[in-house]
């Protein structure tokens, strides 16, 4: 297959293997060592995307991780799509399959591309000004259809099938990029025995010097100095090499996050590709070496995006390593001496070039001006305009005087690829995520690492040093000085610090105002940011950088300024007419290289994300029809649905059955804490608001437990095993929290006391049977415990055996009947369940779940915490005074209690509500007003906590929090609902059997 743009040798490809691959359903080929970018531009492919806003053509414009424009939608087969991949870092292997983005129907015609046509109509802010009315109509209407318009990728809607590894690592000195800075360190750090981990995310490591200059590193080639170095780190058993392997985020105590892409270059047929897809390295290290590099610049003029316009530093690699001259009649636009390098190998490769010289001097790094010139050379123009549909055909220079105007008539050259040589940015994202500092270097022309907040230093080009040999000298010092501070000794007069380095100069070249004036001279080319985007948001008083930054979205998404940070903080500063140093910079936020979910939930989702705990009964439960709800961890049983039974009347059916016969109710999930020691009454009476000290073995408590400002925390019933062990049970949800709570205090306030507190929620399966004939099917089955009305009286427990297994038994109720809780080893819950299900079927019970046990304890006007408390109830709002010791010593809570705050009249306090019409059942959360009109609403009064239908009472019912409602029962008040308001009456939080006569049966 034809690939016109491949030279014919040269490269650091495998000719011999040619991969096939497709883009946009049309069939490529392209060899091993070439990546989707380079595959493509090697088959003649420019056009490979539309840009975010105006939909216009874009091509490819680097050949790294800083790609802003070829954004692709990756397939991998089997469901696996990865959307916004740039076509720049996809390894080329057999069967790759990408598509582009954002456009409809095709890429080559694209409907959108209507915007671009409006553009002078759409600028920076433009939706802010325009879609204000109807106001409601933005979410509704505008915003939809503007996300549909303008974006990236769509988000994959399948499950990803991947799996993925995390693991973590310490270290001495993690080195941070692998160029020749990065090598140098790494291997002048493990020569002093150091521990180095050395990563860079490209798939070799030193692959910059692959296609680097002519110059030499210690009198070798490049690629001969890499392949030395790169041999004996191999060799080190304290190195760890991390090719593929991205440094996505700086955190504290330098902590580094790394994601190692581990078989995506892999095809799909290879065993390897079998295992883990990336890793999660989590690094600590004691030192950080960020040889991060230097990002090249594009240049600022108008139609400076179109396909075929191209960074030159990215034409010189795509020639150099991967043999691809992406055009044959150039056009060089060069402001920095590195430019030439890229002139001169193109022009080895056969280019027809012409150079426009920014800067005014045509010479390259060297000083020589014939070894870089091209066909022409134009001294002291520079690029105004393009031309062009799909790929630039054309380009118009001006000459421009030394003031910086531009003078003279428009120079147009004919070409088909336009390089950009507009200098280089240094990259200090993980030094800016780090919390270290910037300093502007007039120099340089950008911003260099300043003060570092954490054990960090920059090395080479992200510290502005130029020069592959002056890099390396860095970096080696770099390392000594690190291997000093670790306590390595060196020979005497051994050099630790470089001489003076030089710094890669650049030449500033702002776009005049005759070229950004225009709407279409792009500054941020991945999210179509304009000089005059850029110049209207300062005109517009945003004048900070974090606010321009915002308003024109300027080096936001996964870009982050790579390309357009310092040419748009520089249209900026002119327009303010400030110094760059007096601008700033903005902060880069993680990750700063786009990183996959999958790589950082690892193995941690689904049940392993978000853990499902089951009682020992769930398997009874799923037998018998039940429809399950998630309550923190676990799963519990809401209802017991029969065949054609909706699930209104299947919780009205269990609850009408609890109330005159018998149900049984896995409890298991109820939080459980064995509190045991000499002290164990004493710790309880500071921890809970009652007292424990007086209540008897074999007896239970209700306990009630407030936070250090004396609002509800928790609550449960206790029950006493004997004089030194209590079994404390908690809320399903606030069982670790209850627990973390107690420690808390017994470790730091009471440390005095002999007390040891043991989690045993799992260790004890729990079987409620409540009803009037629940004694009738727990007496049978017990051993040695007599369960009689006298024997047996309420809250009170018993230590014996049910159907032979030991059994911890109370008797409690939070139906308002007759009660037992069965407390069996979980081993054995599904025996004892079967047990007392079939006594409780032979006498017409039913096993009932969730929600009938929510309705029937609301009946009894018993509290849910988290429903009728939300931080703010206290025991007196709740009305649980009684359970508040009056005169028993200290505990956590009891000074807050006569806090000004909850003392003033009127709180919120715990009411009953009954709906007026009998038949609507209120809106839990719905809002409580009192008597109003349409054209004067008050405030609200209270809320709705608990809202259910009850077939004991024939009515709904609800619990409510209500301004100073224990004085107004039977006061007409109005409950906010879907059809408006509706109006109900204030009663006592108790529905059912106030007297508690079921509860003595």
């Amino acid at each position: 297959m034809s690939q016109p743009y491949r030279l014919r040798s040269g490269g650091c490809i495998d000719r011999e293997h040619a991969t096939a691959f497709q883009f946009d359903g049309t069939n490529f080929e392209g060899h091993a060592g070439d990546t989707l970018a380079s595959a493509l531009l090697a088959n003649g492919v420019h056009l490979v995307a539309r840009s975010f806003k105006y939909h216009r053509p874009r091509g490819i414009l680097s050949a790294g991780s800083e790609e802003p424009n070829a954004l692709v939608t990756v397939h991998r087969g089997a469901g696996r799509v990865d959307p916004n991949t740039r076509a720049t870092t996809v390894e080329l292997h057999d069967g790759v399959s990408a598509s582009s983005q954002n456009r409809w129907p095709s890429l080559k015609h694209d409907f959108s591309s209507i915007n671009d046509r409006l553009s002078a109509m759409l600028p920076a802010g433009f939706y802010y000004k325009t879609f204000m009315w109807p106001r409601q109509a933005w979410h509704q209407f505008y915003e939809p259809r503007i996300r549909e318009r303008a974006g990236l990728g769509a988000a994959p809607v399948e499950p990803d099938p991947d799996s993925y590894s995390q693991r973590y690592a310490h270290c001495d000195v993690l080195v941070i990029g692998a160029g020749p800075a990065g090598l140098a360190a790494a291997q002048e750090a493990a020569r002093q025995s150091l521990r180095v981990i050395l990563c860079d995310e490209q798939p070799t490591l030193g692959e910059s010097l692959l296609y680097a200059d002519d110059s030499q590193i210690d009198d070798l080639a490049p690629s001969i100095w890499r392949a030395a170095l790169l041999q004996d780190l191999g060799a080190r058993p304290n190195v760890r090499l991390l090719p593929r392997t991205t440094a996505f985020g700086y955190f504290a105590h330098n902590f580094v996050g790394l994601v190692e892409k581990l078989t995506d270059h892999l095809p799909a047929g290879d065993l390897r590709a079998q295992g883990a897809r990336e890793r999660l390295w989590q690094v600590r290290a004691r030192f950080v070496i960020l040889a991060t590099g230097a990002v090249e610049r594009p240049l600022v003029f108008r139609n400076n995006d179109r396909p075929g316009i191209m960074l030159a530093g990215a034409v010189q690699r795509y020639v150099r390593q991967y043999a691809v001259l992406p055009g044959k009649r150039i056009v060089a636009c060069v402001s920095d001496p590195s430019g030439y390098e890229a002139v001169r190998s193109c022009r080895d490769a056969g280019a027809d070039i012409i150079v426009v010289d920014l800067a005014g001097t045509a010479t390259d790094a060297s000083g020589s001006a014939d070894s870089s010139r091209g066909n022409q050379t134009l001294v002291g123009y520079v690029p105004v305009d393009t031309r062009g549909r799909r790929r630039v055909s054309s380009v118009a220079v001006q000459a421009k005087r030394a003031d910086g105007a531009l003078t003279g008539n428009s120079r147009w050259f004919d070409c088909d690829l336009v390089m950009m040589a507009g200098g280089w940015t240094p990259n200090v994202n993980l030094h800016s995520q780090s919390r270290g500092t910037v300093a502007w270097d007039d120099h340089a022309q950008g911003f260099l690492p300043n003060r570092a907040a954490q054990a960090a230093v920059s090395a080479g080009a992200s510290r502005g040093v130029a020069g592959l040999q002056q890099c390396v000298i860095d970096g080696r010092a770099i390392a000594r000085d690190i291997g000093l501070r670790c306590g390595v000794t060196f020979a005497a007069g051994a050099s630790l610090l470089p001489a003076s380095l030089a710094k890669r100069p650049t030449v500033a070249v702002l776009p005049a105002a005759r070229i950004g004036d225009g709407n279409k001279a792009f500054v941020d080319f991945q999210n179509d940011v304009t000089a005059r985007d850029i110049r209207l948001a300062v005109r517009e008083g945003f004048e900070s950088v974090e606010h321009f930054k915002r308003y024109t979205t300027l080096g936001m998404a996964t870009d982050q300024g790579r390309t357009s940070n310092i040419n748009g903080l520089a249209i900026a500063a002119q327009s303010l007419q400030l110094d760059m140093s007096k601008v700033g910079l903005t902060t880069f936020r993680v990750p700063y290289t786009p990183v996959t979910f999958g790589a950082l939930a690892g193995p941690y989702r689904s049940a392993q994300f978000d853990p499902i705990r089951v009682t020992p009964m769930h398997d009874r439960a799923v037998a018998l029809g039940a429809v399950f709800e998630d309550v923190g961890p676990w799963k519990r049983a809401r209802y017991f649905a029969r065949a054609g039974e909706e699930a209104s009347a299947a919780i009205e059916r269990e609850c009408r059955v609890v109330r005159s016969t018998v149900g049984v109710f896995d409890g298991s999930t109820l939080g459980k804490i064995e509190v045991v020691g000499p002290d164990a009454a004493e710790l309880m009476n500071r921890i809970y608001t009652n007292s424990w000290s007086k209540l008897e073995p074999r007896r239970c408590r209700y306990g009630l437990m407030l936070r250090d400002d004396g609002y509800i925390f928790d609550d449960g019933v206790v029950g006493r095993i004997d004089a030194e062990r209590f079994h404390v049970t908690t809320t399903t949800s606030g069982a670790a929290n209850v627990l973390h709570h107690m420690e808390d205090f017994l470790q730091t306030e009471y440390s005095d006391l002999r007390v040891w507190l043991t989690p045993i929620t799992e260790q004890w399966a729990v079987i409620a049977v409540q009803g009037p004939r629940a004694r009738e099917v727990i007496e049978p089955l017990v051993d040695d415990i007599d369960v009689s009305r006298d024997a047996f009286p309420h809250m009170a427990l018993r230590i014996g055996h049910i159907c032979g297994v030991p059994v911890r038994l109370f008797r409690v109720s939070f139906t308002g009947e007759l009660g037992f809780e069965v407390n069996i080893p979980a081993s054995q819950g599904a025996m004892v369940w079967d047990a007392i299900y079939a006594r409780a079927t032979t006498l017409g019970g039913v096993p009932y779940g969730t929600d009938a046990m929510h309705v029937l304890r609301a009946e009894k006007g018993y509290i849910i915490i988290g429903q009728e408390t939300d931080g703010t109830v206290t025991a007196s709002d709740a009305g649980l005074d009684w359970a508040v010791g009056k005169t028993k010593g200290d505990f956590v809570g009891k000074r807050s209690l006569n806090r000004a705050a909850l003392l003033e009249a009127p709180r919120q306090q715990l009411v009953g509500l009954w709906s007026c019409d009998e038949r609507t059942v209120l809106i839990e959360g719905a809002q409580l007003l009192p008597e109003f009109t349409i054209d004067a609403l008050p405030k609200s009064q209270g809320h709705v906590t608990s809202a259910y239908f009850s077939v004991a009472a024939g009515r709904p019912i609800a619990l409510a929090l209500l301004a100073n409602g224990r004085a107004r029962h039977g006061e007409l008040v109005h409950a906010t609902s879907n059809r408006g308001v509706v109006p109900v009456r204030v009663a006592p939080p108790i529905f059912v059997d106030p007297e508690n006569h079921r509860l003595a049966l």
